[in-house]
């Protein structure tokens, strides 16, 4: 099971900080290390491959709260997959990357939700399927049609990014930060004393897409 985010010290006393941990998840050469270096360092480097597991930190200071972001990127070679779900334990957001120019990417996301699934329970994390590399829009295998259906059907955020072209990058990150802390807010509402009458269950469970 997920470990709950727990408010850390308020930055400038008024804030809460939360502490998230993200996954990127994916088959090899997706550009899951690319979109994490992008958002992290803003910048795009062609070829950043992967051994077993890469850790970036990202700050992302929002009205209502601050938030700091621990990226694991884990490698996408099957030899790595039977250890990757020692990575994503204790995860409170994945994304799960597949090129929009490889089909065989796309099938092998829906195989990386299944591995997520045995592994959390229902609205336990919150999970992003990213369509990459929509730079390579003339080659494109995969419809966005198609990932929009996919992720509706699972209850999940969607999103096509490049991170060549930082297209949606920064976008995709802070639709998961805003969920997150949607769900903060629920929970905050519920345990309050007279959170019991406002809250919608049925609304409660439905997590919202992305676009």
């Amino acid at each position: 099971m997920a470990q709950k985010a727990m408010p850390d010290t308020s930055l400038d006393g008024i804030r809460p900080t939360y502490i998230y941990k993200v996954v990127l998840l994916g088959s090899t050469s997706v550009g899951k290390s690319s979109l994490a270096y992008r958002y992290v360092k803003n910048d795009f480097k062609e070829s950043l491959p992967t051994v077993g597991c890469s850790f970036f930190t990202q700050m992302l200071n929002l009205e209502s709260a601050t938030i700091k972001f621990e990226i694991w990127d884990t490698a996408g070679q099957e030899k790595y997959q039977s250890v990757c779900h020692l990575y994503y334990r204790g995860a409170h957001a994945a994304l799960l990357v597949y090129d929009i120019a490889n089909k065989e990417t796309f099938n092998r996301a829906q195989l990386w939700l299944r591995d997520l699934e045995k592994e959390f329970l229902p609205d336990e994390i919150v999970i992003a399927l990213v369509g990459n590399k929509t730079d390579l829009a003339a080659e494109r295998e995969v419809t966005t049609e198609e990932g929009e259906e996919f992720a509706r059907t699972k209850g999940l955020l969607f999103m096509e990014t490049s991170a060549k072209s930082n297209h949606q990058v920064n976008d995709i990150f802070m639709a998961i930060a805003q969920e997150l802390l949607r769900q903060e807010q629920e929970k905050a509402s519920a345990l309050s004393p007279r959170g019991w009458s406002t809250v919608d269950l049925g609304e409660s469970r439905v997590r919202r897409r992305c676009c």
